[in-house]
């Protein structure tokens, strides 16, 4: 287990630092001291080492879907969002991935679905718990928006670095679901 968590780490380092087209298994592997082949035994195959590395990401970022309220998942959304403009090479990583993710065999399928149905409900969750407040969509669809907009906001991004994505995204919850009660909420 601590081998394992030491290639996630040192995967994560060499993926944020030089992309996901330039992170061989070689590097990573030398990294830790180990032979490509050593990596394939803990994980089974690149995708899978990649869909760990984005696991661990969330881990680390502090990216919980358990969180309550809507103020905690938008500050801790945006704040992630935020870190994810210092590791691109994460952020590519996390595009390509769940563009591959759309084949049904793909390793990291089963990943962005459970990810994106917790984040969806923690955003939901948060739209439904303030009763003073109402949103301009049920809560559910505001949360698919949210997670659409932040997913092609990174895309933009990767091609034009000048995207502030998080600025984007607080705007867009601020617009969806406004501080102040709207008339008859």
């Amino acid at each position: 287990m601590a081998r394992r968590e030491e290639i996630l780490e040192s995967a994560l380092d060499v993926i944020g630092r030089k992309g996901y087209q330039s992170a061989s298994l070689k590097e990573i592997a030398d990294v830790v001291g180990v032979t490509p082949a050593a990596l394939l035994h803990y994980f089974g195959s690149k995708e899978e080492l990649f869909t760990a590395v984005l696991r661990k990401r969330d881990e680390n970022d502090g990216l919980d879907p358990a969180v309550r309220g809507l103020d905690d998942a938008r500050d801790g959304f945006v704040q992630v969002i935020r870190h994810n403009a210092e590791v691109p090479g994460l952020v590519e990583l996390f595009s390509r991935l769940a563009v591959d993710a759309a084949d049904p065999r793909h390793p990291a399928r089963q990943f962005f679905l459970e990810r994106s149905e917790k984040l969806r409900e923690a955003f939901a969750e948060g739209f439904d718990s303030d009763a003073d407040r109402s949103g301009v969509l049920e809560p559910d669809t505001m949360a698919r928006v949210i997670q659409a907009v932040a997913d092609g906001l990174q895309l933009q991004w990767l091609i034009d670095p000048s995207v502030d994505m998080a600025g984007i995204i607080e705007k867009l919850i601020d617009v969806l679901y406004p501080t102040t009660p709207r008339p008859g909420h």
